[in-house]
């Protein structure tokens, strides 16, 4: 089988419609037909933000359930499920906390809040498509390519898979509860690090109060593109938004960072709202996050099953920012 690999939606259906096309998928009803000896695979992030995620969700899910496409859950689809389902700690809260005025609190609820506008919330169909996000496997390795919404860690693949996460597996309430426990200190259990290492990246803190500024909240927290094995500098793996680069400029290499060489079967990521002209990062991993969400291209890599990945196969729909 090849593949076409799709990046974060975030609920523009426009794109998604207009790529499709130019890969050669057929209109099929309300969804759309893979060419013959091709599949898509979405990388997670299909909700939040655009004006269309019902019609994103409609297409994706169609072409999942007529095998026409994979998907895998990307960060904002737990989110969706960590929403609504209870916090047996936290009496009257969520796993993802949106009760209450606190600073969390609001910062989740306005991040999710377009989509609970598009899907009524607490409504049958909200119900509905959080039953679906949970069917969603956190990884896919797909024999030639592997797939993972934000980074591939092998260790903890086998981590969540043996826990009982593994691709054909729901996320329950029972597993949703392992995901979110904590050491006796507080500190993060492994799960709960290897989750967010696959679904979110490896992130370090800021030092000194500092804080990145993103869609009016604040992010004490630093992205790093830790499979650049090559990197010198600590501004070449800090994933920062634009104009905010100053945040880094005293800092050294942090003590213990050590950069992954990629190796074995490419690996296709989402999530890091990458900007300018699609490339990949090496012959081993793409990341087709080009900002989809924020006014950039929803980009897609045709995988014919070669072990070493080119520019050649990068294909987009939406204006380069």
């Amino acid at each position: 089988m090849n593949y076409d690999v799709i990046g974060d939606i975030h609920g523009h259906a426009d794109k998604l419609e207009q790529l499709l096309g130019k890969l050669g998928y057929s209109a099929k009803g309300r969804s759309f037909r893979a060419p013959q000896g091709r599949q898509a695979v979405f990388l997670g992030d299909l909700i939040d933000r655009g004006p269309q995620q019902l019609r994103v969700l409609e297409i994706v899910r169609e072409m999942v359930e007529a095998g026409d496409a994979l998907c895998i859950m990307g960060n904002h689809e737990f989110n969706a499920v960590a929403y609504v389902t209870p916090d047996p700690l936290n009496p009257g809260d969520f796993y993802r906390p949106n009760s209450g005025d606190t600073p969390k609190a609001e910062k989740n609820r306005n991040q999710h809040a377009e989509f609970l506008r598009q899907v009524g919330e607490g409504s049958a169909q909200h119900v509905a498509w959080v039953s679906w996000f949970r069917t969603l496997p956190v990884c896919l390795d797909l024999g030639g390519i592997r797939v993972v919404h934000a980074c591939w860690d092998q260790p903890s693949v086998d981590a969540l898979w043996n826990a009982g996460w593994k691709p054909g597996d729901l996320l329950d309430d029972r597993l949703m509860a392992i995901l979110h426990e904590q050491n006796a200190d507080g500190s993060e259990s492994s799960l709960m690090q290897a989750r967010k290492l696959l679904t979110c990246g490896l992130e370090i803190p800021l030092p000194n109060g500092k804080a990145i500024q993103k869609d009016g909240h604040r992010f004490d927290s630093l992205r790093i593109a830790n499979w650049r094995a090559a990197a010198q500098k600590l501004s070449d793996v800090a994933l920062l938004p634009r104009g905010q680069e100053h945040l880094i400029h005293d800092m050294e290499w942090p003590l213990g960072l050590v950069m992954s060489n990629v190796e074995g079967s490419p690996v296709f990521l989402g999530h890091h709202w990458f900007s300018g002209h699609p490339t990949i990062e090496s012959p081993k991993l793409a990341c087709l996050d080009w900002s989809a969400g924020k006014g950039g291209p929803l980009v897609a890599y045709r995988w014919d099953g070669e072990e070493s990945l080119s520019d050649a196969k990068l294909v987009w729909a939406g204006a380069i920012q």
